[in-house]
């Protein structure tokens, strides 16, 4: 597997603050729809995710230089 340092792992609350989401639901609805990257830990439903920061942070600088 891939293997990351664990300071760069976020969880959903942490997504949605960096994606300027009004709440951490929001990221479910973003990942269900194929929009948001996928997390790097998926625990299944209604247990963990975690995302990688840098991931994060490259998917919304993209999405900002979009019209």
């Amino acid at each position: 597997g891939k293997k990351v340092d664990v300071d760069d792992l976020i969880d959903a609350a942490e997504v949605a603050r960096l994606a300027g989401f009004r709440s951490p639901t929001a990221v479910s609805v973003y990942l269900s729809r194929g929009v948001l990257p996928p997390p790097v830990v998926d625990r299944g439903a209604n247990r963990v995710r975690l995302w990688l920061r840098q991931d994060i942070q490259r998917w919304v600088k993209e999405r900002s230089k979009r019209p």
